[in-house]
């Protein structure tokens, strides 16, 4: 997440340049051809030097912000080899499941539990509305995690924006991506896609803390 945040901040420093070079220009051609000051303008039909130089600066500035982004993009795809934590996200309509498969064997019952939304009669003071749910994902910080995403019925989306990662929920098809949060606090995410009335409330609730890993909130 703090290389997009860095990428961000880079790509608008060079937007606000942009900015500011197109709008003296501008400022500048009302200000100097105005009619009072020029009522008979020179007609220049042609200007060959002026034409290549606004085809060739605006199709290199793309290149200039192509190389991070797909230098970012490559990273965001690096999976972690030997991760700290894997969690396996199911999705179903109007609910979640989460697996800690690292935490499963066959002599003992399995680490998985289910995370509903919360109702907004239920909610209490200082919770959010279409984003709380009953059963959190609690997670260590500053730990490299990975995340195993997939469906049980129709495709989900598995996206958490504080974090930067959104990764698809394809039935019968396992996907997995990367995170490492740099500090504790609790991040919320709903799904991307849209099947069902209320499949739009699918809420995520994960706790990032340094605390002891539980399955309940």
């Amino acid at each position: 997440m703090q290389g997009i945040i860095d990428l961000h901040h880079d790509i608008f420093f060079f937007l606000i340049l942009i900015l500011v070079f197109v709008s003296r220009i501008l400022v500048r051609a009302l200000w100097h051809f105005h009619y009072q000051k020029n009522p008979i303008p020179q007609r220049i039909v042609h200007g060959t030097t002026i034409e290549i130089l606004r085809t060739i600066f605006p199709s290199i500035i793309p290149m200039f912000i192509a190389i991070p982004s797909f230098a970012l993009l490559y990273s965001m795809d690096e999976v972690v080899v030997d991760p700290a934590i894997t969690i396996k996200a199911i999705g179903h309509q109007w609910y979640r499941t989460y697996e800690y498969s690292d935490y499963n064997s066959s002599d003992e019952q399995s680490l998985t539990f289910d995370s509903y939304t919360i109702p907004e009669d239920d909610l209490e003071l200082g919770q959010s509305r279409l984003l709380e749910v009953d059963n959190r994902v609690v997670v260590p910080a500053k730990t490299h995690l990975r995340i195993l995403v997939t469906s049980a019925d129709v495709p989900h989306s598995w996206a958490v924006p504080s974090l930067g990662v959104k990764c698809d929920a394809v039935p019968g098809r396992l996907n997995q991506i990367s995170i490492s949060v740099q500090r504790e606090g609790v991040y919320y995410g709903e799904g991307s896609l849209t099947y069902g009335f209320q499949a739009w409330r699918e809420a995520k609730g994960l706790d990032f803390t340094y605390d002891q890993i539980s399955g309940q909130q």
